[in-house]
């Protein structure tokens, strides 16, 4: 064990160090690297998951670091990079433009026939175009360091410049989707790259085998029709199913087991928090009743470990805080992200782990 590891006590109160759960390690240290991207444009309903990185470090420093699926765990080495303040003026300036399109729309407004508003999706969906282009660039480095990366963002449509990164690294990978929505929305409210739309322009990445989605309660027919064309390659455990299921007799672990058999061996682990109960996060962009239970979500991962699955990277979104008179939902996600990051490193039998 390092110096630095003995002079650490994880059972102590945490440090405001500036660092993901009160960590002692740098870059140079940890083998899993978190990108936080503070990005909110295109959210229809309520935003401020912009907040949610920030809201979410501050959180760590609350979770314990015994971990009952591995006590080793915060040994590893977890880190979380410093926000790029370029993302967080491109959100703020275009978060407004975004919002004066969805109110023109709301109130009747046709974007085709509106130069004005036309120009201004353009401009939008410029700088959702920018920002995928930032976050690959960003990822690439990572994996060209071999650091196993994750994303925190920020509303649904931050990872897709991982995704661009990861298809040009791994030649096939498959994607276990944890949300109460499709995202296969084409172009929702005219923004190319909207949180809606996610999945839709992921499936345009030939790497992508497999989207394995979880807990979906909420979503449109066009969605519905564009995965059934996509055949064996989309595969939907929608929430109604999984309760059905459940209330039949079938117990959770066997439908675990019905759903990793359709993922291949490396997997990304795509966690947006309305995938979850709303009582776990109040307010997120759009709650939707119904979801998966905390420990639900992690048994499927264990589950996912267990058999012999390499989970490459994760992101961990829609996280938002609200008015930030509650600070519940950066306690959850920050949890959340606690386990994605022990997962991650069991599956990839990084030291000490091995």
């Amino acid at each position: 064990m390092s110096s630095k590891l003995e002079k650490y006590d994880p059972s102590s109160l945490a440090i405001d160090n500036g660092k993901i759960f009160g960590l002692p390690f740098e870059y140079e240290d940890s083998p899993i690297v978190i990108l936080p991207i503070p990005w909110d444009v295109t959210v229809s309903y309520g935003n401020g998951t912009s907040n949610g990185p920030k809201a979410i470090l501050e959180a760590s420093r609350q979770v314990d670091l015994y971990d009952n699926d591995h006590n080793l765990a915060w040994q590893v080495g977890f880190y979380l990079l410093e926000e790029d303040p370029k993302i967080a003026s491109l959100n703020k300036t275009h978060r407004k433009i975004a919002e004066e399109c969805i109110n023109f729309l709301e109130q009747g407004g046709n974007i085709s026939k509106s130069e004005e508003f036309s120009s201004k999706i353009q401009t939008v969906n410029k700088a959702c175009e920018n920002l995928r282009q930032i976050v690959k660039e960003s990822a690439s480095k990572q994996l060209q360091n071999n650091k196993i990366v994750g994303l925190l963002g920020g509303d649904h449509s931050t990872p897709l410049g991982l995704y661009d990164a990861l298809a040009e690294k791994y030649t096939e990978f498959g994607v276990l989707q944890i949300d109460a929505h499709m995202d296969l929305r084409e172009a929702y409210e005219g923004f190319t790259y909207s949180h809606a739309s996610i999945f839709y322009n992921s499936l345009k990445l030939k790497s992508i085998k497999k989207l394995v989605q979880v807990g979906i309660r909420d979503y449109c027919q066009s969605e519905v029709e564009l995965a059934h064309q996509q055949g064996s390659r989309v595969e939907i455990f929608y929430d109604k199913d999984l309760k059905s299921s459940h209330y039949s007799g079938i117990n959770w672990d066997d439908i675990c087991t019905k759903i990793i058999k359709n993922l291949p061996d490396n997997v990304h682990i795509s966690f947006d928090i309305d995938g979850l109960d709303p009582k776990l996060c109040p307010n997120t962009g759009t709650p939707v009743p119904g979801g998966l239970e905390y420990e639900q979500v992690l048994h499927l991962f264990r589950r996912l470990v267990a058999s012999g699955r390499k989970i490459i990277s994760f992101d961990l979104n829609e996280v938002s805080i609200g008015d930030g008179t509650s600070d519940w939902d950066a306690n959850v996600g920050a949890r959340i992200l606690w386990k994605l990051c022990v997962y991650t490193a069991i599956s990839n039998k990084l030291s000490p782990l091995k």
